[in-house]
């Protein structure tokens, strides 16, 4: 095999061969350069899914050959995509969830843009009817959001106002989101899930945040919940927790179907309160079965393997699946938080008891190593796990992150908290070893 001709010279990097080479070589030349990628199951700083089951995997290689835009030519696949909206209407508490609309995107960050161009949409119509300027919107957020919201802001001319992060807090505080709204506010986002921590914001307390600040000056402030990992996770460990359309004030709600929604990555999903919460205007139709499809999208051609992926994981695993895959989830983040916890030098941020993440800090940050160091270590097996700064107001604040999914078992838990104490046991051993005060490659 590795005699073949054209595996003795260079490899094409820059322009393309004069000449082919077989299947199997090109296979092979491939696959053995993305042995340097490692495991994805040891990727411990992505949400993102990194197992499915191989009946999953052959009804995307039966589906990959399809183009999710053409609903008209693959009414089928459309009529899945549908069914995943309402599913997750109905997961969300839609008030009526038969009727009202959302879409499949080709991620949370698409979807979140759809989102914010739907605020955006109804503010600058009201603002229109009451005869008022309808050119400097903005957006109210923390400054903790993931960077697709920035992305959002500046692509589509809109004021992000951002809340910076006070004393010991992780998460945007409602009062000062609510304040920090005027007239020209599209609306508020709340995270289900910071990337940062883990941590839920609390989206019933800046529900009630606006309808004072309605009360007061008759602003009527809508919010839109970025639940990328928590609108998959929290209906199922945490039921009874208010953050839903059950809040009159949430009209809208994006979520990842490739993270906590357990699919490969490439999908995302949109889903609004009601119909009427969507301006007409950013609708398309489409010819389906004889008759009219609505359709929004930023992205247009992709492959329908991951919405079929969806549909699959929904059925096949329904509510006491999910619940229990994500239980187990937060049973090990639970358990590995605890062990860390008692090693020493951390104190912990998060525990697993919100997204099943856990995120700790250096108890002492004058030591010979820093957290840097640690990440850098623990490569020597194939672990990567992140260490980053909190945004504004807390870069002063380092920490560590570990997302468990599913398929991070306590095994694999008990293996990563041994390289844990090996590399901890080195750092003991190296009084001369001077601490990494920064670092690069892991963003939100």
């Amino acid at each position: 095999m590795y005699a073949r001709r054209q595996l003795l010279g260079p490899t094409p990097r820059h322009s393309i061969p004069n000449d082919g080479m077989a299947p199997m070589t090109a296979y092979n030349l491939i696959h053995d350069e993305l042995i340097l990628d490692g495991s994805s199951r040891f990727n411990l700083a992505t949400f993102c899914g990194t197992w499915m089951e191989p009946e999953a995997h052959r009804l995307m290689s039966e589906t990959f050959d399809k183009n999710m835009i053409d609903k008209d030519e693959y009414p089928q696949t459309a009529e899945l995509e549908m069914r995943c909206v309402r599913m997750m209407a109905e997961l969300w508490n839609s008030p009526d969830p038969e009727n009202t609309i959302g879409t499949s995107t080709i991620g949370s960050s698409e979807a979140c843009m759809l989102g914010g161009l739907a605020l955006k949409w109804r503010w600058r119509k009201k603002m229109r009817a009451l005869g008022k300027p309808a050119d400097k919107p903005n957006l109210v957020t923390g400054t903790n959001t993931q960077v697709c919201w920035h992305k959002f802001a500046r692509y589509w001319d809109v004021e992000p106002r951002e809340v910076p992060l006070n004393g010991n807090e992780v998460i945007t505080d409602p009062e000062r989101a609510a304040a920090a709204c005027d007239e020209n506010t599209i609306g508020v986002v709340s995270v289900l899930g910071s990337t940062f921590t883990g941590h839920y914001e609390k989206v019933p307390a800046l529900s009630a945040a606006l309808d004072r600040l309605q009360a007061d000056t008759g602003l009527d402030i809508p919010i839109h919940v970025d639940g990328a990992s928590g609108g998959f996770v929290a209906p199922f460990l945490q039921p009874d927790l208010l953050w839903d359309f059950r809040l009159p004030r949430v009209k809208s709600i994006n979520t990842s179907g490739h993270k906590y929604g357990l699919v490969y990555p490439g999908v995302g999903w949109v889903v609004w309160r009601e119909l009427s919460d969507l301006d007409p205007d950013l609708i398309f139709n489409v010819d389906y079965l004889g008759g009219a499809m609505p359709t929004l999208a930023i992205n247009f051609s992709r492959p329908a393997s991951q919405i079929v992926a969806q549909y699959y994981n929904l059925i096949r695993l329904g509510k006491s699946g999910y619940r229990a895959i994500h239980e187990a989830c937060q049973e090990v983040a639970v358990a590995l938080g605890a062990e860390i916890a008692a090693l020493g030098p951390f104190q912990m941020l998060s525990t697993g008891h919100d997204l099943p993440v856990i995120a700790w800090t250096l108890k002492d940050p004058t030591l010979n190593w820093s957290l840097y160091d640690l990440s850098d270590r623990l490569r020597d097996r194939g672990w990567q796990v992140p260490t980053y700064r909190m945004p504004a107001n807390r870069q002063d604040l380092i920490l560590q992150r570990i997302v468990v999914r599913n398929g991070f078992t306590h095994d694999l838990a008990g293996m990563l908290l041994r390289d844990i104490r090996r590399h901890l046991n080195w750092f003991a051993t190296q009084p001369g070893f001077s601490p990494t005060l920064d670092g690069s490659g892991y963003h939100h």
